[in-house]
């Protein structure tokens, strides 16, 4: 059996959506069951997965008081029955072939997690919108994280979004950990591969995500991706990704040689010159954005979003390092 679990809070927007490319799976449904996990919505979430628990009896809503992923995958997985657990999120929808696909390659490759690749879309029409998406799929703003700029063949990589497990997995390494918000799916993955254990991306699967809609969302979830980032090391003991390292780097690099400047013509002109490489390949990748989009805003927006991103990112690292190195607590809130 195939046990689907899906995490949701607040997604009104999209549950339906969701449900509906779930529904279209040409897996049989007589062999799996599907839990949606909800972080106590205060919208209309609950409601609209209700209606459908109500037509289709191998779907399930469960609560999770605790209100964070970690929480929600744990609940669960403890509920379910399958040799096979999947995990989903309510912001995306799926291709009919995904459940078939990810089942037939955690099988081809004897991995213990397959996974397919992001296609980054608009939540909505907005100039914005469109920007975000945009650079959340440019290498320049995503490093080489193949789940979201793409790959060319199927290849043995370190983390995949989501994610389908062999269950067995979780008795040989443990569940999610719930203390982290953020990176708990990059902290399973790393405990995975220093077990010995393989994963897998199937590039050729393509998961339909929809951005937030506000650089001030992206800001917040980027931070916390940095913040989180120190711990999943300290608890892994050592680093997951060389690339996680970048943002911060380029933190350091903006306050120090801003300190730097003020003292030496020559840190000042190597400081210009710094942000304006920075920013003319921001101004570089917005031009092809803004040909291929036809939305010639992305020549400014792009730029702009990338260095919320990097800056978000870099600050949540020192922050979440500062918390790690004198034992300060992470506090909990929600991810959307």
């Amino acid at each position: 059996m195939l046990s689907v679990i899906c995490p949701i809070y607040n997604e009104e927007k999209y549950i339906a959506k969701c449900i509906d490319s779930v529904l279209k799976q040409d897996y049989p449904k007589e062999d799996m069951e599907i839990f949606f996990i909800d972080g106590m919505s205060g919208d209309r979430t609950v409601q609209i997965v209700n209606e459908y628990c109500v037509k289709y009896p191998f779907i399930k809503l469960l609560e999770n008081p605790h209100r964070v992923v970690p929480y929600a995958m744990n609940i669960g997985i403890k509920a379910s029955k399958g040799e096979v657990i999947l995990r989903l999120d309510g912001h995306c929808e799926y291709p009919q072939n995904y459940f078939s696909c990810l089942v037939d390659n955690l099988k081809k490759y004897d991995a213990d997690n397959v996974g397919g690749v992001f296609i980054t879309l608009p939540c909505n029409e907005t100039n914005i919108s469109y920007a975000i998406a945009e650079c959340l799929k440019n290498p320049f703003g995503m490093g080489n994280s193949l789940h979201r700029i793409g790959a060319k063949e199927n290849v043995k990589t370190d983390s995949v979004p989501f994610g389908c497990f062999k269950r067995e997995v979780f008795d040989k390494v443990g569940l999610y950990d719930e203390e982290l918000i953020r990176n708990q799916d990059d902290e399973l993955n790393a405990r995975i591969i220093k077990n010995g254990g393989s994963i897998y991306l199937i590039p050729t699967l393509g998961i339909k995500y929809f951005v937030r809609d506000k650089v001030a969302k992206v800001r917040k979830m980027f931070y916390q991706y940095g913040l989180f980032k120190p711990l999943v090391n300290k608890k892994l003991g050592q680093a997951a990704t060389v690339r996680q390292f970048v943002p911060p780097l380029f933190v350091a690099a903006l306050i120090c040689g801003l300190a730097l400047s003020f003292f030496s013509k020559i840190f000042l002109w190597l400081y210009l010159a710094f942000l304006t490489l920075y920013f003319a390949i921001g101004i570089f990748m917005g031009i092809k954005s803004a040909k291929s989009t036809k939305r010639a805003s992305m020549i400014f927006l792009m730029p702009w979003i990338f260095f919320n991103v990097h800056l978000s990112y870099g600050w949540g690292y020192w922050v979440g390092l500062f918390k790690v190195l004198f034992h300060r607590t992470f506090t909990a809130q929600s991810n959307r």
